[in-house]
């Protein structure tokens, strides 16, 4: 045990600290507090360093740990810290408040009379804000006007201010129409501030809190605003417009799918000044608000519409409208409700319900065997008396008892895979609209609760965990009931409740609480070692100071110990003095201080250096005199304020105190020494009378006392037994009673029945110190009574009962049924293994009486009961009772007319087919004959009906029943029969293949076959796939072979995967079938590489098929992948994949690859050069119609390059010139007419070469007068909105006229922001991101003809498209503000400002705008930029909050789960945010410290542990702490998995040998499973299994041909065997017969067997009974050599010997010659009896079963009540019984020849 921290319990520790209190002067003030600590501290108030004592004025209530300091009347001169101290012997800690004390006001003026007087203000002094009257909730109709008013009372004068839903109302986006007004509280003190809301609008819902601050507090109290559209109306006047409605979709809305039974989810951000009013409509009807549609405005300013559950009736077109005055707009999505392919059969149907009545819920799924499970919304519901839950087949019932307004909601019933169906249960009663089930709020935040009733105006009750609400947050108004609590803390959290009567519902209020840094720990820490015995700390408060109020917790330490114990608790820092009296031990202590609040505990900081403290001690309580008896244990103790060693003293001499026992002197008074924390105790043992007088005295420092020793004689009284004692044995037992006096050697009495008892050889009387026998040696019947130890006047009573021996029924042992026929004799027998013992016979419940019909017979341990001539009156059930056992006989006589026992009356069997049926018939003779008919017809016996015989039982065995096989069956007997009626019914259909979950995967197109095997061939079956039954078709074929089933997919697609059953009614196969795609291979050509050859230039080619047809296919050429051209071409078709080259290259030879996903082939393709051919055109072109002055082009392309050609024109070659060019262009050719005039028309020819018949192309030229040019189409003016663009067209005739474009009379130029395009007649002209200066006049101008149109440029909005969010920071980070605007603004289009204003210049803050996005950064943000800051333009404005919280720790890279092997090493590592961390490691709790096994360092920010040498106990949580942060993950250590290192071998052995299997693992600690012949082995008498080290062996003992077969061992999965363990037949001979022996009675007889065989075990036999070893008999056995020794041989051990071992005996005669019965013990030749007593007396013969004759005075006596022989074996006993005077005699024995003689003398009259 550690010194410091023993026994003395755990020092005082504060749970609530005393708070200050601030009262008017003769008011009463209670500080209260609670102090924890063990042992319970003492607790005193203190003021001014002096303790408070109790008064009049002055209390301290204290109630188990809360303490209390109460002050009546209180006084300016009371006010003060006041301190609160507890202190107990584990330490000290006190807690400190302060009292102030206000003079009353003065009394105010007297009024004028004018003026109506105030009452007195409700407080006498100054306080925290109090709302004498709050807001409340209001329902109104858009358009309203709303006013809200709160009173407050307090002093000084609160300041009030509105908020609406968190935001100041200078924040709010638009509150222009809110109005403050101030006043005061209509007759009486206070302020008011009223909130009025002039034409409310559905965007001035909320929550409106009112705040009231002054010096002492704050406090708040909100309302509920709710403006509602109002209904629509006719207009009064029949020709005022419409009212507008909601536009028609411009374009196609947006698609979501959801799963039926999932939630959908739509928002909708929507902006605009004033602030748009939300309409959701569906399928163009609006909605509203239910159980299963919510609408809400989430945190970031969203319309949310949400969905829950979604049905199929749930599809179709949502629509978010919204309006404001300046206009409207919406947004529209179209739902689509994906349904499941498992369907519900019939789905849940809502319902109605009164509240306390029931509500049923029904649905059917498609198969009974499907699972299903109840919900409440997300609420499992498990079967209960509130939700019954039945199942009847396929239908599923959820019926809801005592239904109540919480029972209200939505329910589903779901099944595999989440499909569901759900339902509205609607409760009918006093409450409408029910609370929700929960409520998540984070801390700060309001919580709104709202109720509809269904009567208006009733008063309805809140509550949260059974108490009351306060009245200021509840509001009513008409229906609709509201609780509204502002600004929620923890202390709000729990069950809330309105009530209405009997009607209650009830919400789960849950606070998220905002997560808190603890303090920092004190800083400037020193020790001053000053006054003798005491120490001085000091400490400044911690940098910078906490938010929360805190105290400080001061700790010492004993060096040499690591146990922390508390001292104090503070709320104040400075300087502390800690005092010797704080320690509970003389030793060097170190102290340790930290700083505590709500918001946790800071780092600890050690003060430097220790200080040695002696405690000083005080008595509490003293030695006091003892006075005990002579003999006792004196005890003498005192207890101290701590813990200190001390000295003890007996009459002024030291006592030893280093040993816990000692002895003044030798031979003299020994003592005990005991410290147990603050008690010490001296223990004298057992004190004598001359130790009276004897003074004890204790001493340590500061500390003397002493006492004295009163020794008195003690009164004799009794120990033990202090009851009476019942006590029971039985005869020949030994009888000893006990009684243990306080003094040694005093006198007492024993007394039996009352008389004085005196001693015998049966009765001796002891005393042994205290203790006081008697004792009975052999205890008879008539010892039985109550024994009694006398001793000056106390006593002690023993009742003592003798009883016979128990008896017990050897034969039976089990009940006896016997059957018996009229006049038959029955003899029922019972044996006991008491000869003497006596033997009840009960017939029926009635003790039997012997007579001539029934005879009862005794023959030693042997009873009868005999029936001479049984008749059927004597059946019934007979017991033979011996003691407290029985034995039970059934007697059934039957009349020699009934023969059938069994069965009384008609059998009915009913059986499967193939099922084995016994029919069985019991007669009353066993050789009575009986015939068998079925049907009437007599059974003929064959291999299918079998007839036994068996006793008087009759059986017809039917080994496999068939159908045909039913009918009545008799057994018939002279006019007798039993009659069975046997009913066979075929058995139920069995699925025999499969019997798991069969797995299928195959590819597309492959066939599938599902198969299962009935065990029925006509049985009929169902298939379904996913829930709903298959239908056959092509793609699907069913098939049935006798028992076989089979579903067939002959070209099994992916969609045909799925789950298929196969249903047999009683059975089911479940098969689950996935189909993958098919390898992509390459059919056509069978060759991978081809080499083929084309000509240039020329058409190649490249062709393969693949498979299956859809497959992709790539190519390349040379290594790189080519892409589809002109010039080169890829095609698919069907399984056809192409690559054609049109016109091929000699460049385009090369190497060609296709490859689809699992094969490719390459193509070798090379080009030879072909004759010259003209390619393009490849046909006579049409004439070519110009105008005159046009130029004209005439071209063709050539098979090569460079090859010549001649031009012609009508036959003449063509010269260049005269306006003519020629042009090569590498394989083109190109005639060009600059200018055309009537004389190039004509017919052009191309030929190449100049040999006749060579390659030619022609071309037919016509010269015609142009068309004039006009404008067919003329210019629309175009107003568009500012960065839009803007697109003027117009048509020309004719297309391909030219054009001029004029803008404000000036000729456009082509630019970046201008474009002119043309598409035919088609003339355009686009102006991009029009600008307002770009308004004006548009001309275009053709011919003699032109058009002009007006462009206005209109500004467009600035607004903003994505808002400023809410941001969270830690201190010191970079901040990003990102918007988003509509389009891009100029420089200086938007400003960025904070609290409304813009903001400061700060080196910290910078702009940036990107486009249309728009940032703020705030780089390394302190506490100070905490707030609301916004971004403004023109025509918009968004505001987000800022907030910044302290630097916190935070694990940047977290701990990750390790797996190793055993053995092997693990490394766990974070990184936190921090350097200079010091954390802790730990393993399942425990602290882990470095060693050889652990590893534990520190780099920068990273922390590191290893653990090496892992075992399986290692396994667990690995954690890192520091400070509150903590990380965790998981350490799994698996086992090494155990190998058989050496396999099992075959094994021969021989009959009765012993088999051992052996084989060896690669672990010690494994366990194994031995097997034979597939079943597992367990251990036997005969079959060991052993585990040495790795090894395992099986150990077969005494094998027999039985053990043959296959063994097998396994371990894991490793498996040895299987082996085969042959086990040959022994066969055994006697070498050497048996002797036969004569001897003589008392001599020994041995008997010797030689046989073949060593392991043979044999039996031997003595007059045909088996004899066993023990006693007279000894068998042993050498090797192969059988002895058998008789001793003490007796004339009836004569007869037959017999050995046998196996089917081999031998045989052999035992003779033993009889000898004269003889005396071996003889009575005394005198024998003294008291008379009355009995006397025995007893002689031993040398053998058994010997006759004796006694005699007296020479005549033999008889048994009788006087004489009673008995014999017990070779001793024989005469008793005689009340011996008399006249009984004194001689007494004579007589064995055979000897005889033995004593006298009997009697005493006493």
């Amino acid at each position: 045990m550690k010194a410091g921290s023993g026994d003395q319990g755990s020092p005082p520790c504060f749970l609530r600290f005393p708070r200050p209190v601030r009262v008017v002067s003769g008011a009463e003030a209670e500080l209260k507090c609670v102090v924890l600590g063990e042992p319970p501290p003492t607790v005193v108030w203190e003021k001014g360093g002096q303790q408070l004592a109790a008064s009049e004025r002055l209390s301290f209530p204290a109630d188990g740990a809360e303490h209390g300091l109460l002050l009546s009347g209180a006084l300016p001169t009371d006010a003060g810290v006041y301190v609160c101290r507890a202190r107990n012997a584990a330490g000290e800690a006190y807690a400190a408040a302060a009292v102030t004390v206000l003079e009353p006001p003065p009394p105010e003026p007297e009024p004028q009379p004018a003026e109506r007087p105030l009452p007195p203000p409700p407080g006498a002094g100054e306080g925290a804000p109090v709302f004498l009257t709050g807001p409340r909730s209001q329902w109104v109709q858009r358009g309203a006007e709303v006013v809200l008013t709160c009173q407050v009372g307090g002093l000084p004068e609160p300041t009030l201010y509105w908020e609406k839903d968190g935001m100041a109302l200078d924040e709010v986006w638009d509150s222009s129409h809110f109005t403050l007004e101030p006043g005061r509280a209509e007759g009486g003190p206070g302020v008011s501030l009223a909130l009025r809301i002039l034409a409310a609008r559905l965007p001035d819902s909320g929550v409106y809190v009112c705040h009231a601050r002054n010096a002492h507090g704050h406090a708040q109290a909100g309302a509920l605003l709710q403006v509602h559209q109002p209904p629509e109306s006719p207009p009064e006047d029949p020709e005022e417009a419409p009212a507008p409605v909601v536009e028609p979709l411009k374009c196609a809305p947006k698609t979501f799918w959801v799963n039926e039974g999932k939630h959908a989810k739509f928002r909708c951000y929507v902006m605009g000044k004033p602030e748009p009013e939300i309409e959701w409509h569906w399928e163009g009807r609006p909605l509203l608000s239910d159980r299963r549609r919510l609408m809400y405005r989430d945190r970031d300013g969203g319309f949310v519409l949400k969905v829950l559950y979604c049905q199929a009736k749930d599809r179709g077109l949502y629509v978010c409208a919204a309006r404001n005055s300046a206009g409207q707009t919406l947004s529209a999505v179209q739902l689509h409700v994906k349904e499941p392919r498992l369907r519900f059969t019939r789905p849940l149907q809502d319902v109605e319900g009164r509240e306390h009545g029931i509500a049923v819920l029904e649905c059917k799924v498609p198969n009974s065997r499907i699972p299903t499970a109840w919900f409440r919304e997300d609420q499992r519901l498990l079967p209960c008396h509130k939700y019954e839950q039945i199942e009847e087949g396929a239908v599923r019932r959820l019926i809801i008892h005592r239904l109540k307004a919480d029972d209200d909601g939505v329910y589903l019933c779901e099944m595999r895979s989440r499909v569901r169906t759900v339902a509205n249960v609607t409760v009918k009663g006093p409450i409408l609209k029910r609370l929700p089930r929960k409520l998540d709020v984070l801390e700060g935040e309001n919580a709104v609760l709202l109720v509809e009733t269904q009567e208006a105006g009733v008063e309805g009750h809140w509550s949260r965990d059974g108490e009351e609400l306060p009245a200021t947050c509840q509001s009513s108004s008409g229906h609709m009931h509201a609780l509204v609590l502002p600004g929620v803390t923890r202390e709000d959290a729990g069950e809330v409740t309105f009530s209405l009567g009997n009607s209650r519902t009830t919400t789960l209020l849950r606070v998220k609480c905002v997560k808190h840094s603890p303090p920092g720990p004190p800083v400037l820490v020193e020790m001053f070692k000053g006054h003798k015995n005491t120490v001085l700390l000091t400490w400044k408060p911690p940098e910078p100071a906490p938010e929360t109020p805190f105290i400080y917790r001061l700790e010492r330490q004993e060096v040499g110990s690591e146990d922390w114990i508390q001292c104090f608790s503070m709320e104040k820092a400075g300087a502390v003095e800690v005092p010797g009296d704080c320690v509970p031990c003389e030793g060097d202590y170190r102290f340790r201080v930290c700083t505590v609040s709500e918001h946790g505990r800071s780092p600890h900081v050690v003060f430097h250096g220790s200080a040695h403290l002696v405690p000083t001690a005080r008595l509490v309580a003293g030695l006091e005199d003892v006075q005990v008896y002579d003999g006792e244990d004196a005890v003498f103790s005192l207890d101290l304020s701590t813990i200190i060693q001390g000295t003890w003293f007996l009459n002024g001499e030291e006592l030893k105190s280093n040993e816990p026992e000692g002895q003044v002197a030798p031979g003299a008074l020994r003592y005990r020494v005991e410290q147990k924390g603050l008690q010490h105790r001296l223990i004298l043992q057992a004190v004598k009378h001359e130790d009276s007088g004897a003074l004890v005295g204790f001493s340590c420092p500061g500390v003397q006392d002493s006492a004295a020793l009163t020794i008195q004689e003690s009164p004799v009284h009794i120990l033990s037994p202090q009851d009476k004692v019942s006590l029971t044995f039985t005869t020949w037992e030994r009888v000893v009673l006990t009684c243990e006096l306080s003094r040694a050697d005093f006198p007492a009495t024993w007394y039996k029945d009352g008389q004085k008892v005196e001693e015998s050889e049966s009765l001796v009387v002891k005393v042994d110190g205290r203790k006081h026998r008697l004792i009975l040696p052999e205890a008879k019947l008539q010892d039985s009574g109550e024994f009694e130890c006398r001793t000056e006047g106390v006593s002690a009573v023993f009742d003592v009962t003798i009883r016979d021996p128990p008896v017990h029924i050897v034969d039976p042992q089990e009940h006896v049924f016997v059957h018996a026929i009229t006049s038959e004799c029955v003899m029922l027998t019972c044996e006991v293994d008491r000869e003497d013992a006596p033997v009840c016979w009960y017939k029926d419940g009635q003790e039997v009486e012997e007579s001539d019909l029934m005879v009862l017979e005794s023959e030693g341990p042997h009873h009868r009961l005999v029936l001479p001539a049984a008749q059927p009156s004597d059946g019934g059930e007979f017991q033979c009772v011996a003691g407290e056992e029985r034995a039970y006989f059934t007697v059934t006589i039957t009349d020699v007319s009934s023969w059938i026992v069994y069965p009384s009356g008609k059998v009915y069997v009913a059986a499967v087919r193939l099922e084995r049926v016994v029919l069985t018939c019991e007669l009353c003779r066993p050789w009575a004959e009986v015939r068998w008919t079925k049907d009437g017809e007599e059974v003929v016996e064959s291999p299918a009906l079998l007839l036994q015989k068996e006793e008087t039982v009759r059986r017809l065995v039917l080994p496999a029943v068939q159908l045909e096989d039913s009918g009545e069956y008799l057994c018939e007997i002279d006019d007798e029969s039993a009659s069975f009626t046997v009913t066979v019914t075929e058995p139920p259909v069995q699925i025999i293949y499969p019997r798991d979950e069969v797995t299928l995967i195959a590819v597309t197109l492959e066939c599938v076959v599902l198969m299962c095997e009935l065990s029925q061939e006509d049985a009929p079956v169902r298939w379904y796939k996913d829930g709903l039954e298959v239908e056959e078709s092509e793609s699907l074929v069913l098939e049935r072979d006798g028992p076989r089933c089979r579903l067939v997919l002959p070209a099994a697609l992916p969609e045909d995967g799925g789950e298929f059953v196969c249903d047999a009614g009683d059975d089911s196969a479940f098969f689950t079938v996935t189909v993958t795609a098919p390898p992509e291979r390459i059919v056509h050509p069978a060759a991978r590489c081809l080499d083929l050859q084309f000509g240039t230039p020329g058409r190649v080619e490249l062709r393969c098929e693949v498979a299956p047809a859809g497959s992709q296919v790539r190519w390349y050429k040379d290594g790189l992948e080519v892409e589809a051209s002109d010039t080169l071409q890829l095609g698919a078709e069907g399984p056809v994949r192409t690559l054609t080259l049109p016109h091929a290259q000699p460049e385009d030879a090369g190497e060609y690859v296709c490859e689809t996903r699992d094969e490719a082939i390459t193509f070798n393709v090379s080009l030879a050069e072909s004759p010259v051919q003209f390619l393009a055109p490849e046909a006579a072109p049409s004439p070519l119609c110009v105008a005159p002055g046009e130029p004209v082009m005439l071209s063709c392309e050539l098979s090569r390059a460079g090859a010549p050609v001649f031009w012609s024109h009508d036959g003449r070659p063509v010269q260049e010139g005269e306006g003519l060019e020629l042009h090569a262009e590498g394989p083109r050719r190109v005639l060009c007419i600059r200018a055309a005039g009537l004389a190039h028309a004509g017919l052009y020819t191309c030929q190449s070469g100049a040999a006749p018949g060579a390659p030619s192309v022609s071309f037919t030229v016509q010269v015609a007068e142009p068309p004039p040019v006009k404008l067919v189409s003329e210019l629309t003016p175009l107003t568009v909105h500012e960065g839009d663009d803007a697109t003027f067209r117009c048509e020309v005739s004719p297309p391909d006229a030219d054009v001029t474009w004029l803008r404000n009379g000036a000729v456009v130029t082509p630019g970046p922001q201008l474009e002119m395009a043309q598409n035919g007649s088609s003339r355009t002209l686009t102006l991009r991101s029009c600008q307002l200066g770009d308004s004006g006049t548009v001309t275009v101008q053709a011919g003699s003809t032109a058009t002009s149109a007006r462009l206005h440029v209109r500004e467009t909005e600035l607004l903003f498209l994505r808002r400023l969010q809410d941001v969270r920071a830690e201190e010191g980070q970079d901040v990003c503000l990102e918007v988003e605007t509509g389009r891009v603004g100029a420089a200086g289009a938007v400003r960025w400002v904070r609290g409304g204003e813009p903001l400061a210049q700060d080196s910290r803050l910078s702009m940036a705008q990107d486009g249309h996005i728009h940032r703020l950064f705030i780089h390394g943000v302190i506490l100070a930029d905490q707030g609301t800051y916004g971004c403004e333009s023109h025509h918009d404005r968004t505001l987000a909050r800022l907030s910044v919280r302290p630097r916190q720790l935070k694990v940047l890279r977290p701990l990750e789960d390790v797996t190793v092997s055993e053995g092997g090493s693990a490394t766990f590592q974070l990184e936190l945010s921090q350097e200079g961390v010091t954390g802790e490691w730990a393993r399942g709790g425990i602290r882990l410290q470095p060693g050889p096994k652990c590893h534990i360092d520190v780099e920068g920010h990273t922390h590191r542990l290893v653990l090496n040498g892992l075992g399986l106990a290692d396994a667990g949580c690995i954690s890192f702490t520091v400070d509150s942060l903590r990380c965790a993950a998981r350490l799994t250590v698996r086992e090494v998995p155990v190998t058989i290192v050496r396999g099992l071998q075959d094994l021969e052995v021989t009959e009765g040998d012993t088999a051992t299997f052996e084989c060896e693992l690669s672990q010690t600690l494994a366990d194994v499973t031995w097997e034979k012949d597939g079943r597992a082995l367990t251990p036997s008498p005969r079959l060991r299994l052993q585990a040495l080290g790795t090894r395992r062996l099986l150990q077969l003992r005494r094998c027999s041909p039985s053990d043959a077969g296959t063994y097998s061992c396994a371990v894991g999965t490793a498996c040895a065997g299987p082996v085969r363990l042959t086990v040959r037949e022994r066969t055994v001979a006697v070498l050497s017969e048996l002797r036969s022996v004569r001897a003589r009675e008392g001599d020994g007889a041995t008997f010797e067997c030689t046989v073949s065989e060593a392991e043979t075990t044999g039996r031997w036999e003595l007059g045909g009974r088996p004899l066993r070893p023990g006693g007279r008999v000894r068998i042993r056995q050498e090797g192969k050599k059988h002895i058998l020794v008789l001793s003490e041989l007796r004339a009836e051990d004569a007869g037959e010997v017999r050995f046998q071992a196996g089917p081999a005996q031998s045989l052999a005669l035992l003779e033993v010659e009889a000898l004269p019965l003889q005396m071996c013990r003889r009575p005394p030749l005198e024998k003294t009896v008291l008379v009355g007593r009995r006397a025995v007396l007893e002689v031993t013969v040398s053998r058994l079963g010997g006759h004796v004759c006694w005699l007296r005075e020479g005549v033999e006596l008889c048994p009788g009540d006087k004489y009673e022989m008995r014999s017990h074996g070779p001793t024989h006993s005469l008793v005689i019984h009340d011996v008399r005077p006249e009984d004194q005699g001689a007494y004579c024995c007589q064995a055979g020849q000897d005889s033995a003689h004593t006298r009997l003398l009697v005493e006493g009259n």
